[in-house]
């Protein structure tokens, strides 16, 4: 998020992309490509068959290094969870940006989700459930989504006193 899209008094408190679990499908098929390149090159070097055979692959694998790989990639350094003293934002998108946010003030809970793969790589799902007819926003792959959520928590309650005096919650613009 850049500083322009920030109102006045906002403040970044983490900036995030999905974890890189994600690129790991991709980087595979990346390399499965070129080996298929360099296989097909050294098995049919000399004979007929050989030159078409290495056209076909790297026609081939070019189309599927693009689709698999260049475009997954693309998408994953296109995707920020941002969260700021104020809300949450989820941007995504390749040639369309498209995004959510959430003011703080609307959250009522905060649910986490982390598979055998997530606890072994230290990621999960976050679920952020807020007060709309809206469904909650889903963000999924959160690097230490533990320490993620510990920090939200800290940006929700970190200016309520815990005293039931008819304040307003923490952040919500007063009303008229």
């Amino acid at each position: 998020m850049k500083p322009s899209q920030l109102a006045d008094g906002e403040e970044i408190q983490a900036d995030l992309r999905t974890h890189w679990k994600a690129l790991v499908g991709p980087i595979i098929v990346l390399v499965v490509a070129v080996v298929a390149l360099i296989g097909v090159a050294a098995f049919g070097e000399g004979t007929s068959w050989g030159r078409w055979a290495l056209l076909v692959v790297a026609v081939l694998a070019v189309v599927l290094v693009w689709l698999a790989t260049v475009l997954p990639v693309w998408r994953w350094s296109s995707t920020h969870y941002v969260f700021t003293n104020r809300r949450i934002s989820h941007r995504y998108g390749l040639l369309t940006k498209k995004g959510r946010d959430i003011p703080l003030y609307r959250i009522n809970d905060v649910a986490m989700e982390k598979g055998v793969l997530d606890r072994i790589l230290g990621c999960g799902t976050l679920v952020v459930s807020d007060a709309t007819e809206k469904a909650g926003m889903e963000l999924y792959d959160v690097p230490h989504v533990e320490e993620v959520q510990v920090m939200l928590q800290n940006l929700l309650f970190g200016g309520d006193d815990g005293s039931d005096d008819g304040e307003f919650p923490p952040m919500e613009p007063r009303r008229r």
